[in-house]
């Protein structure tokens, strides 16, 4: 990458992560549970949506689907069975607004495309790939940001840990160059931010394509370990991913794979931190960590909502929905719903085991739901082996999870035994 396209990124004071926040309600006072609460009281779904997101009340789906008659589910049952439905939900509405920028992706796709597609991806996310990716790319990487911090016995472990590891993981398994990460994920983050920011959004896209395309072709002749070159390898009953398909894919993996496991999993570590008597329960045992990671997933989701479109007209938990309007699915409701969960607003790892919807359900269930239980796993397992006696900084204001549509920690400032 050249100085001039570095500084094309960094030529006025925009800071396209903070752009994203803002426009994801991070500056939004408050959490969005209490409203999901008395909602939830009222109904399992809301003829309009859930607000919070502008300054008229407009909730997350309105940013990508604004010509659309609204309805929300907030009950877990009224989530359940729009995701199980794919017939009756598509998802392809997105492919009129997101698929304008990312190109043709997997998260627009109906059946029979998306499971054709899907299983052609698959193949570079086995279990054996995974392993891969666990040993020799996650975990030297929170280790060699562990090591920055350390030593001094403090640190904010957003900014020094949870916000950068994901993105590093990602572009090391896409095998970028050192030179072209920064760049890579401006770019990532503004296409993202694309409804709040359409010009930049546009733009990036555009060099991304750009960019991948090349990449794509260099691999496709002499692929290697990364993922583009499994990519431009994977191969079902004679058929093979085109550069488009990749191309698409490889501009949702970041966002999807990078944003959410950085909120997630400093979502969890606040969560643990607010209630230190159950982190000392995880440092004394290793084998409550898949537990506190699932509590973690439903008490705070790092996504709330994600959107369906009716293709006739159905009843949803009593609720009449005409054909063409908008569903939009709220996972953190559903994951708070107290006909489902003993006092949803608290985090408690010791609670009794059920499916929650972070990761959506159905056909469309997050597709790297494997590896993002592994990144947070490694993540708090080497947090508790090289952290002793971890709290929150007691001289730092701490703050709270913030976002209405995105939600996650600004910061996590702790102390621990220095190393």
């Amino acid at each position: 990458m050249t100085d001039v396209q570095h500084d094309a990124a960094v030529e006025d004071d925009y800071d396209p992560f903070e752009a994203f926040n803002k426009a994801m309600g991070s500056q939004q006072p408050g959490s969005p549970y209490p409203k999901y609460r008395d909602l939830l009281g009222q109904c399992p779904v809301l003829h309009g949506h859930t607000g919070g997101l502008d300054s008229e009340g407009g909730g997350p789906d309105l940013l990508v689907f604004p010509e659309a008659d609204v309805f929300t589910a907030l009950s877990f049952a009224a989530v359940d069975q729009v995701l199980r439905d794919n017939e009756t939900f598509s998802s392809r509405g997105y492919e009129k607004h997101v698929g304008l920028v990312m190109g043709h992706t997997i998260l627009e796709m109906d059946e029979p495309e998306h499971h054709a597609y899907r299983s052609l991806i698959q193949q570079a996310f086995t279990r054996k790939e995974m392993d891969r990716w666990e040993v020799d790319i996650v975990g030297p990487i929170v280790n060699r940001y562990i090591d920055e911090f350390a030593p001094r016995g403090r640190a904010d472990l957003v900014n020094e840990l949870t916000f950068p590891f994901p993105n590093e993981v990602i572009a090391t398994a896409l095998g970028l160059p050192e030179e072209d990460r920064y760049q890579f994920y401006v770019w990532a983050i503004e296409m993202t931010n694309m409804m709040a920011e359409p010009v930049r959004g546009f733009a990036a896209a555009q060099a991304l394509g750009e960019y991948f395309g090349r990449l794509a072709d260099e691999r496709r002749d002499d692929p290697g370990e990364d993922l583009i070159s499994l990519l431009t390898q994977c191969e079902l009953d004679g058929q093979r991913l085109t550069n488009d398909e990749i191309l698409a894919f490889c501009r949702l993996l970041l966002p999807a794979g990078s944003e959410t496991t950085y909120r997630s999993s400093s979502n969890l570590l606040y969560g643990l931190l607010t209630n230190p008597d159950q982190l000392d329960a995880l440092y004394a045992d290793r084998s409550l960590i898949p537990q506190a990671i699932e509590e973690g997933l439903r008490w705070e989701p790092p996504l709330t909502n994600i959107a369906r479109t009716a293709t006739r007209a159905v009843e949803v938990e009593g609720v009449s929905i005409p054909a063409g309007a908008l569903v939009s699915v709220c996972l953190g409701a559903a994951n708070h719903d107290p006909s489902r969960w003993d006092k949803p607003d608290e985090f408690d790892m010791f609670r009794k085991s059920q499916n929650h919807v972070a990761f959506a359900t159905g056909v469309h269930l997050c597709l790297g739901i494997h590896l993002a239980r592994m990144e947070t796993r490694v993540l708090l397992e080497l947090v508790l082996d090289r952290l002793p006696n971890l709290r929150f900084d007691p001289d730092v204001d701490v703050g709270d999870i913030v976002g209405w549509g995105f939600r996650a920690p600004r910061a996590l400032p702790v102390v621990f035994n220095a190393s």
